[in-house]
């Protein structure tokens, strides 16, 4: 711009023609402040940073035992229609991984195998679920773990949904019983 131009322009493009340089900048900048938690997030995801924000250890359950870890400490996601879903990884042991056919996760002990909750999915090393978490469950319930084996063996165990997951808990004592 001439300095005539500069002169009569308005004290908007002036700050503009002053300032663009910067803003220009600080947007460059901006993104730079997220990308930790996106490359916490992508490793977690990768599996490269364990199972989950909260592992819960080893869980016995029945003869073989299970690695199990709360996917993120927060309350339960609603997903529409279907109600409140929490999700959960898990790990097979290295003995049981040839012997083990499916796992299953429950809130309440299954009455049968057809009973025995929503299933496992994935490689045997990091297999995840997403858990249904009624409203109307108490705080004091048990997660179930089935697993059935490929000679039709039936192993369960199961874990205190406080240990599970706290923020759940403290989500249903949010929820009072609806």
């Amino acid at each position: 711009m001439s300095k005539a131009a500069v002169e009569t322009a308005s004290p908007l493009s002036r700050w503009w023609h002053k300032w663009r340089f910067h803003l220009n900048i600080l947007l460059l900048l901006i993104p730079l402040g997220f990308m930790p938690k996106y490359f916490a997030d992508a490793a977690l995801f990768r599996g490269d940073s364990g199972l989950g924000e909260r592992e819960l250890g080893d869980v016995q359950v029945g003869r073989w035992s299970v690695k199990l870890a709360e996917m993120r400490d927060e309350a339960p996601r609603q997903d529409g229609p279907a109600g409140y879903f929490k999700t959960f990884n898990l790990a097979l042991c290295q003995t049981c991984i040839p012997e083990v056919k499916a796992v299953y996760l429950r809130i309440g002990k299954p009455r049968s195998l057809r009973a025995a909750g929503t299933i496992f999915f994935g490689p045997p090393y990091r297999m995840s679920t997403g858990l249904p978490v009624p409203a109307k469950t108490r705080p004091d319930a048990e997660i179930w773990i089935t697993l059935e084996g490929w000679d039709g063996s039936m192993q369960q165990g199961s874990i205190p949904l406080a240990k599970a997951s706290p923020a759940t808990v403290a989500w249903l004592n949010k929820q009072g019983g609806k």
